[in-house]
């Protein structure tokens, strides 16, 4: 997660939100189900809910449905919980480095 910090500087160009929905692989797109193609279209996020959520220990439709439920309730308040909790775990999971 600590080789992540150089997509900082894709959020400083605008390519990337500094939270937003987990981007996926081509390959994963097309697996998408036709209520989920919204998110295709969102700016993806360097961190994000599902991301702080166990994304890579998650089912891929529970990752969507975790982007989805931030892409309708996104909020400065909901951001910081997100960027909060992805500090707590890149400073105190040791298996986040």
């Amino acid at each position: 997660r600590l080789d992540e910090f150089p997509q900082l500087i894709n959020v400083l160009k605008g390519e990337l939100s500094l939270v937003g929905p987990r981007p996926h692989e081509p390959e994963e797109v097309i697996f998408y189900p036709a209520n989920f193609k919204h998110l295709l279209v969102e700016k993806a996020g360097v961190t994000g809910l599902s991301q702080v959520s166990g994304a890579s220990s998650l089912p891929f439709l529970k990752e969507l449905e975790l982007d989805n439920y931030y892409i309708k309730n996104q909020s400065l308040k909901l951001d910081i919980k997100i960027i909060a909790k992805t500090i707590m775990i890149i400073f105190f999971d040791p298996s986040a480095v």
